[in-house]
């Protein structure tokens, strides 16, 4: 979503099924929408990486999940 912001919320972890997720707020100015995503799907911001972020999969840069740089727990 262009013109987004995003800050973090939680993570979170179903004991039940292990399933975990990151929760976001933010969105567009002016609003204030919650969305879930595994923490696979999350990656850092870099300055080059904004212009780029649909290649990130073939580019080779990891997600949070695979390298965090504070511990999801």
């Amino acid at each position: 979503m262009r013109g987004a912001t995003w800050e973090f919320r939680a993570h979170v972890c179903n004991r039940n099924n292990g399933a975990e997720s990151v929760e976001v707020i933010g969105g567009r100015p002016g609003d204030r929408v919650i969305r879930s995503f595994e923490p696979g799907r999350i990656y850092a911001v870099t300055a080059a990486g904004r212009k780029r972020s649909a290649a990130r999969a073939t580019s080779g840069e990891l997600s949070l999940a695979e390298a965090p740089q504070l511990p999801l727990a």
